[in-house]
């Protein structure tokens, strides 16, 4: 008989081992998945995660766009993360993410067609507001009346992708776009679009946040007596509140950062990438950042590295949907491989195997 044996702690190895047997599993079983759909294999693997890096014909498009698609996620992951080393389970980032873009655009668009050096700023801060407050609607029902925040975040994201589908049709359409649904392009607006810092590197100001947010969490929770707190209540509630750790702060905190990052980086990415306000803006960075945070061990240096790998299968995915056929929801389902694969060797961490015999009647 097998039987799983809780270990005296967790244990190190399979901590450190666990996000690279994930990757492994999903590439295999990923790999049986494309060969059903009559794709070859290792070519679909190889277009998802070599080429975009080292192919002499898509390298030079696809590096930059490593950046790119990295910074939102490395951004929302990073809030997240926080929260859920406190226990607090926040999984309507999207609806954070689109908040967040929706009212940063409507206040710099308040002001067209300023070129004030202190509107993007001003947008920035607007963004992460717009988080921050859509992201404590479950923070205060938690607190007040202990609703579940995983049901109420989750619901307000269809909340939030209907006020972005009103926006984009209706009170931030362009008025020049012929009737089209979308606001006006942020691209043709010099003041407040988010370019490239560097020339062909990706890096804009997004980017710069999620390194900056980095540095910020890991200085959070393992320098700061607050980050201390925020662990205990995750680890050990009762010990936290007989420490005098206050839980409706912690929970105000953890939600509010998170929503926070992600507001902010649906301001990077609407007046940078997408360009602008439009009815299909929610890109799903919102759930993906929740695979990028476990994957990276809610570790920050972690998420950085996690958040670039899944960078890695969207620019790669998208490559091999263009050259291989593959479908967009087989490389959704690859995406979503990850977070089950690695949820599954986590077992491991905290458990053993042991065979033993059948007892004797």
């Amino acid at each position: 008989m097998i039987r799983l044996e809780k270990r005296p702690q967790p244990s190190t190895l399979w901590t450190a081992l666990t996000p690279v047997l994930a990757v492994l599993l999903t590439m295999i079983v990923g790999g049986i998945m494309f060969a059903a759909l009559g794709k070859p294999p290792l070519e679909a693997i190889r277009t998802i995660f070599w080429d975009p890096l080292f192919h002499p014909q898509f390298a030079s498009y696809s590096r930059p766009q490593l950046l790119v698609k990295a910074g939102p996620l490395i951004l929302i992951a990073i809030g997240l993360s926080v929260g859920f080393r406190a226990g607090i389970w926040n999984i309507g980032a999207e609806g954070q993410y689109i908040m967040g873009a929706v009212i940063g655009a409507a206040v710099g668009l308040a002001f067209y067609p300023s070129d004030s050096v202190l509107l993007f700023p001003l947008m920035v801060v607007a963004g992460a507001l717009g988080g921050w407050l859509w992201a404590m609607i479950p923070a205060l029902l938690k607190t007040r009346f202990g609703t579940n925040e995983i049901l109420v975040s989750l619901m307000l994201v269809y909340v939030a992708e209907n006020i972005l589908a009103s926006a984009s049709s209706s009170w931030l359409r362009n008025p020049e776009g012929q009737g089209f649904p979308g606001s006006r392009n942020f691209k043709q607006w010099p003041a407040v679009f988010n370019d490239e810092l560097i020339a062909n590197t990706g890096m804009h100001w997004g980017v710069v946040a999620a390194f900056i947010a980095v540095i910020g969490a890991y200085v959070l929770m393992a320098r700061h007596i607050q980050g201390f707190n925020i662990r205990l209540t995750g680890e050990a509630p009762r010990a936290a509140r007989f420490s005098g750790v206050n839980p409706v702060r912690i929970v105000l905190l953890c939600l509010g950062v998170s929503g926070a990052l992600a507001g902010m980086a649906g301001l990077f990415e609407v007046t940078g990438p997408a360009g602008q306000i439009s009815i299909d803006f929610g890109s799903g960075y919102g759930f993906t950042a929740i695979i990028v945070a476990f994957l990276g061990r809610l570790n920050p240096f972690g998420i950085l590295l996690a958040g670039l790998l899944m960078a890695l299968t969207y620019i790669g995915g998208e490559l091999a949907q263009l050259m291989l056929g593959l479908p967009g929801a087989s490389i959704q389902l690859f995406q979503g491989m990850l977070l089950f694969f690695l949820l599954a060797t986590d077992v491991f961490t905290n458990y053993r195997i042991r065979f033993v015999g059948r007892e004797v009647a």
